[in-house]
């Protein structure tokens, strides 16, 4: 795998809290990762070992396969939770400020800002004052300012905090179209929904260590439990012999239109499937059967509760 970020065994503590305890993690160059955990877990400790604002008391960060100095952190675009904004200033000029800082020159800061500005829906707001802007808006500026020098690695912390389903969609397009421009987003977020949307790869930290890794759709896989939704038109009364005993009702038939049934069943083994599937179409006139993978919000609960 070629990663652009390495976190390799680092542990932090705070007198006696540990907040971070020997974790590790690889991620992918040109994916979308997402940071997981119950509040207090350790995912903000982490962003900011990675972002250099605490160093940790073992363990190393590497970025592109060295370790991460001060000088890389320009290769970086950070986005805390925390927001950021004077007030007194106006909007316009609080970006160029920022823009400043991570090192481009005033006329390419403004062009790139009034681009943003445009893209985002908030150009009338570049000569008001930020004490103005609502939440969201003010999230959007510093959503700009993180990405606005292009840095290779971008870290949204709760990205999507504040924003109306408009909006946050309007947020996750940007992201997406990032990452197709070759940089890599890490974000940590409580959003499942946003995680199966967007993210390629996650990591979940529980108690301060990693304890689930890999590319989203392996490790929904990797948690199925062969639970399906079946629809059928017959064999109501039936329809327990027919699986015996291959298979159990989890939840009995209901009626949801035009004759037409609604449950959902266990099959025991991978290898029953095809007798199952054969035995209900017989039996019990089959519309359709779908596998129910689990969703991300179900295995973070099974994971964190040690149930995975």
């Amino acid at each position: 795998m070629d990663s652009i970020l390495s976190v390799q065994h680092v542990t932090k503590r705070y007198a006696e809290h540990k907040a971070l305890d020997d974790l590790s993690l690889e991620v992918p160059r040109g994916s979308v990762y997402g940071l997981l955990g119950p509040n207090g877990a350790g995912k903000t400790t982490l962003l900011r070992v990675i972002n250099r604002i605490t160093i940790p008391d073992s363990g190393c960060v590497l970025l592109d396969g060295k370790p991460l100095t001060d000088k890389e952190i320009f290769s970086i675009g950070y986005m805390p939770e925390e927001r950021g904004l004077y007030k007194k200033m106006r909007v316009g000029d609080q970006a160029i400020f920022y823009a400043r800082l991570k090192g481009l020159e005033r006329r390419e800061a403004e062009r790139r800002l009034r681009e943003w500005f445009e893209r985002l829906d908030i150009k009338d707001w570049w000569s008001r004052s930020v004490e103005d802007l609502s939440k969201g808006m003010a999230q959007k500026v510093q959503f700009i300012t993180t990405v606005l020098h292009e840095p290779r690695l971008l870290i949204f912390d709760e990205p999507f905090s504040g924003f109306d389903p408009i909006n946050a969609n309007l947020l996750k397009e940007e992201i997406l179209r990032l990452r197709d421009r070759g940089a890599t987003i890490i974000f940590s977020t409580h959003n499942m929904a946003s995680v199966e949307e967007i993210c390629d790869h996650i990591t979940l930290i529980n108690h301060s260590r990693n304890i689930l890794s890999g590319p989203v759709d392996t490790i929904r896989r990797s948690a199925r439990s062969n639970n399906f939704e079946i629809t059928i038109d017959k064999g109501i009364d039936t329809l327990a012999a027919q699986l015996e005993p291959l298979a159990t009702i989890t939840t009995p038939p209901r009626e949801v239109a035009d004759g037409h049934h609604i449950a959902t069943i266990h099959i025991a083994e991978d290898e029953a499937i095809p007798t199952v599937i054969t035995r209900l179409a017989e039996h019990c006139s089959l519309r359709s059967i779908r596998e129910l993978i689990p969703t991300m919000n179900d295995i973070f609960i099974r994971a964190v509760d040690g149930t995975l």
